[in-house]
């Protein structure tokens, strides 16, 4: 059963806009329409839609790169070596990006940890201060 544009915005959380730019320059195939000219996504529309929503919110592979990757894969199987090298270096780039987060996260919680052990010395020093004037 093919879905509509509006049903397919609310599905993902993506407007309308950005799923119609989505298409203009190629990060999805682009869409059937009906007799009325209304895009009908199929079943590999959405799993297209999904991918593309996934590779740039959740991994932030950039936009050049995923188009390619749509390019190359609509040439067919004769590019299936070029797809996997580019998934790899695609996926080279965002291990660096995610040992640099896992990296900032550690330094964040060593911080907050000092400014939690810092708060408790301030607290015990008042509370004795409060303690010695009573």
């Amino acid at each position: 059963m093919a879905m509509t544009i509006a049903e397919v915005s609310e599905r993902f959380g993506l407007s309308q806009d950005t799923l119609r730019y989505y298409e203009r320059i190629g990060l999805i195939p682009p869409v059937n329409r009906n007799r009325s000219g209304n895009r009908e996504y199929t079943e590999e529309d959405l799993k297209w839609v999904d991918f593309i929503k996934c590779m740039r919110q959740s991994a932030g592979l950039p936009v050049e790169a995923l188009i390619e990757y749509v390019a190359l894969f609509q040439q067919g199987d004769d590019t299936l070596v070029t797809r996997k090298e580019l998934l790899i270096e695609q996926r080279d780039r965002l291990a660096v990006k995610v040992e640099e987060m896992t990296n900032t996260f550690i330094r964040l919680n060593d911080k907050i940890a000092r400014y939690e052990q810092t708060i408790v010395l301030k607290e015990k020093h008042y509370t004795r201060m409060i303690n010695f004037l009573w």
